[in-house]
């Protein structure tokens, strides 16, 4: 068997429960131990004196113990104080026995590494790895230690063991791993070979220092970060071709049913909803799955385009299924389709959750019987008890809001033997261009990037939030006027909690000092029907202000709203407070966003919300918010949650994104061997991506 293939517990020292903890990590041969990388280094190459310690430092120290004491105030603690000819630092434990209290007895000369931290009485490491030491000769090390990922029961020392014979059977040798990478490529980005690079992050060479590793400026680390996000790329390439080599319904375009939908509507499309629905048609009458995510800014016409899709698969005799996060969204969708569809005969019916008893078997028989064309809800459409007749197409809105589970129990629904039903997927999320050819390329990508004439732009302004009283007045002045108003409150914090607590506050606030508005509150804690409650009744102006957190970031449509307050505003992204801001400027009057932050304002916080007020494009917004702060803050967890990475980091990488691109290209079209390879040595066992 080849060296790379071996299992692990082939090597010295991995019994049956190393080779189950192993597996955990996705590691089953010595190839996967090498890709295996550590996801930081520690410094144990020099010994810090006491003097030069600062707080945040995780530094190599020694001194002699000038005293041990058990603490018994607050929470039991063993304390003891080194010190060496420039200083004194305490070492503190929480876990001890009486031996341990021994063996640090006054005069014991002690290295020990650990993190520095600022005590009550001084600098202090809590929980040091320490050794008793005759002297400070040897106790360093020749190069900066790798930590790795672990898993519960595997200890550093185990896997540094495993990784080091993996390097010696493998790497030292020079004679088992293939270089996948294409020499043109290495040569143009003057990336060293796989072997070397490997043994440089497993092994770093003496002269290497942590801040080199840690800022990724090292040709090995970038050089394994750009054959990481190429394997992402390659899989996801791979995904789409596998899509395309199923069979799918093929839409007829029906002339005469398509101009009486167009007529029905009380505007024109735009050129770019245009565009778009040409590429819908295309993909629709070519017998394979159409899998397209369609971006478009906040009111730029994405639903009426996903209607026209609509269109084509009842015009010839398929069933649509639609789904929305939410009920509310769901019933806005109901809504818009009625008043579209209006002018046809076509049966639209409406299923969530709340549906029960007759109702809802009655729905559930229309659906099965295919009297129901199209079909509207939340992730009860995927639900055992739900059998579509004919399901030709499937549109799903916010997509990111889902699971894949959820996308993919869907699709399933309508799957045949050789057949899958098309998928339409939208955002109102723009996603810059990199980082969408990155993350969504099993998927073809529509932009709108046109807003329908007449819309106005929402007037940004940027204030302190000292200037509170006048801004609650403005809102008592807009409410006479008959308008309404939201209040995002925003906390740096990640803690739903404590945004719950802050709107809380601000609603019992609000409520005091504008006694005549009728105020309500949303927030993430509340139940879904009480949260759906709330908004229907602010959009059926049973309320002047609704103040609520970010949950309304993606929402219903309220033209009669025309004024947001987003407090803290420099601490959300910009595609965030953009999205925000977009529940506003929905109706005919002038529609005003206040973005109020606390002061002292820095210096960047005033560029990212100067880039907001001078600009209501989504696009150039999101381009902008990848500039400033990476492509991990800009696609949120719910987005990256894809990407498992070892070793390439999206905030760090991103000067990667359109080489990989351009990588990808190359290899799919001259070295198609090379594809799976690369797959599997970086993605292995883990399978990451469903054909969703």
């Amino acid at each position: 068997m080849e060296t790379l293939a071996q299992p692990v517990a082939s090597l010295t020292g991995i019994g049956p429960q190393s080779v189950s903890r192993l597996e955990k990590l996705g590691i089953y041969t010595v190839q996967d131990l090498l890709f295996h990388l550590p996801h930081r280094y520690e410094d144990r190459t020099r010994i810090y004196p006491i003097n030069t310690l600062s707080s945040g430092m995780t530094v190599l120290t020694s001194g002699t113990v000038e005293f041990t004491d058990v603490l018994m105030k607050g929470r039991r603690s063993l304390l003891c104080r080194i010190s060496d000819s420039s200083g004194y630092l305490t070492l503190r434990f929480f876990h001890f026995n009486a031996r341990q209290q021994s063996n640090l007895s006054p005069g014991t000369l002690i290295s020990c590494f650990g993190e520095i931290r600022q005590g009550y009485q001084g600098l202090e490491i809590i929980h040091p790895e320490y050794k008793i030491i005759s002297s400070t000769d040897n106790i360093t090390e020749p190069r900066l230690t790798p930590i790795y990922p672990l898993t519960d029961g595997l200890r550093q020392s185990s896997l540094r063991k495993a990784v080091a014979q993996a390097l010696e059977l493998c790497l030292k040798n020079k004679q088992q791993l293939t270089d996948w990478l294409p020499p043109t490529l290495l040569d143009k980005y003057d990336y060293p070979s796989l072997n070397n690079a490997l043994l440089s992050i497993h092994e770093p060479e003496e002269q290497i220092t942590a801040e080199q590793l840690q800022q990724g400026h090292l040709p090995a680390l970038k050089r394994l970060a750009f054959e990481e996000l190429l394997s992402h790329h390659l899989t996801l390439l791979n995904s789409k071709n596998t899509v395309k080599k199923w069979q799918a319904p093929v839409f007829k375009v029906n002339d005469l049913q398509s101009e009486v939908f167009i007529q029905n509507l009380s505007f024109q499309f735009t050129n770019a909803q245009k565009k778009v629905i040409e590429e819908i048609i295309y993909d629709c009458t070519s017998g394979h799955p159409m899998l397209r995510l369609v971006q478009g800014d906040v009111g730029s016409g994405k639903t009426v385009v996903a209607a026209y899709a609509a269109l084509l698969a009842i015009s010839s005799q398929y069933q649509v299924a639609i789904m929305a996060p939410t009920e509310l969204l769901s019933e806005q969708l109901l809504t818009n389709f009625k008043q579209w569809f209006s002018s046809t005969t076509t049966e639209i019916v409406y299923l969530t959750g709340q549906i029960k008893g007759k109702a809802r078997k009655q729905v559930l028989d229309t659906i099965k019987q295919g009297t129901a064309n199209i079909i509207i809800g939340t992730h009860a459409l995927f639900q055992e008890s739900v059998n579509f007749n004919n399901l030709g197409l499937i549109i799903i809105d916010e997509q990111h809001r889902f699971g894949v589970h959820q996308r993919l129990a869907l699709r399933e629904k309508g799957q045949t033997e050789r057949s899958r039903p098309h998928q339409l997927i939208m955002t109102a999320t723009p996603i810059p261009r990199t980082l969408a050819m990155l993350q969504y390329s099993d998927l073809d990508i529509s932009i709108i990037d046109e807003l329908p004439p007449g819309r106005k732009p929402v007037i940004t302004s940027v204030i302190p939030s000292n200037r509170r009283e006048e801004i609650i007045e403005k809102i008592e002045q807009w409410t006479i006027k008959k308008h309404q108003t939201y209040w995002v409150c925003t906390l740096i914090e990640e803690s739903d909690v404590l945004q719950c607590e802050a709107a809380e506050k601000t609603f019992e606030y609000l409520t005091q000092a504008l006694p005549n508005v009728n105020i309500a509150l949303v927030h993430g804690r509340m139940k879904s029907t009480e949260k759906d409650t709330v908004m229907k009744g602010f959009k059926n102006y049973e309320y002047d202000l609704l103040v609520a957190t970010t949950v309304i970031e993606v929402g219903v449509d309220v033209p009669n709203a025309s004024l947001m307050i987003i407090e803290n505003a420099e601490r959300l992204g910009l595609s965030q407070l953009h999205q925000l801001r977009g529940r506003v400027g929905r109706g005919e009057q002038e529609s005003y966003c206040l973005l109020m932050y606390q002061s002292p304002l820095s210096n960047t916080g005033k560029h990212r919300l100067g880039i907001l007020r001078e600009s209501n494009n989504g696009f150039v917004i999101a381009e902008k918010d990848l500039e400033l702060r990476g492509p991990g803050d800009v696609m949120g967890t719910r987005q990256t949650g894809l990407m498992q990475l070892k070793i390439a980091n999206l905030n760090r990488d991103t000067d990667l994104l359109e080489p990989v691109q351009e990588a990808a290209e190359i290899i799919c079209a001259q070295y198609p061997d090379s594809i799976q390879p690369i797959i599997d040595r970086w993605l292995g066992h883990s399978n990451q991506y469903s054909e969703v």
